[in-house]
């Protein structure tokens, strides 16, 4: 039981750091586009962001949409890390307006969108499977 216990906590942990990692990834990549806070972060600009965050924790980019909260433009990526079993779900959301990019585990997320991620992932599987 204790091992189980100590599995699951290090794998919480790893999930943590692997969020971490992408959220400094996204940040670094914004940062680098200074004039974007001066200006409206446009959804092909969110996408190349997303995609190079992505990219360098060895995820994939799912998808993305731009959407009303709280009476705020803001755009949503969905991407996943990892296959099978230990695929890890993330939703990434950015004000239009630009600011600090939000990075959470789908399965975390309070976001509605979360709750397609897994879906469209299975989805897109079996297309490709299909092809």
């Amino acid at each position: 039981m204790d091992e189980k216990r100590t599995d699951e906590t290090a794998e919480a942990s790893d999930d943590l750091l692997l969020v971490e990692d992408l959220a400094l990834s996204v940040e670094e990549a914004i940062a680098a586009q200074d004039e974007a806070s001066a200006r409206l972060v446009d959804e092909e600009e969110f996408k190349a962001l997303v995609n190079e965050a992505l990219e360098g924790v060895g995820g994939r980019f799912l998808f993305k949409m731009k959407l009303e909260q709280d009476d705020e433009t803001c755009h949503v990526a969905a991407g996943v890390v990892g296959n099978g079993e230990n695929s890890q779900f993330l939703l990434l959301t950015l004000p239009e307006t630009g600011g600090k990019l939000k990075v959470e585990t789908a399965t975390a997320s309070k976001n509605p969108i979360a709750r397609i991620t897994e879906a469209y992932a299975g989805v897109m599987e079996a297309f490709k499977a299909a092809a």
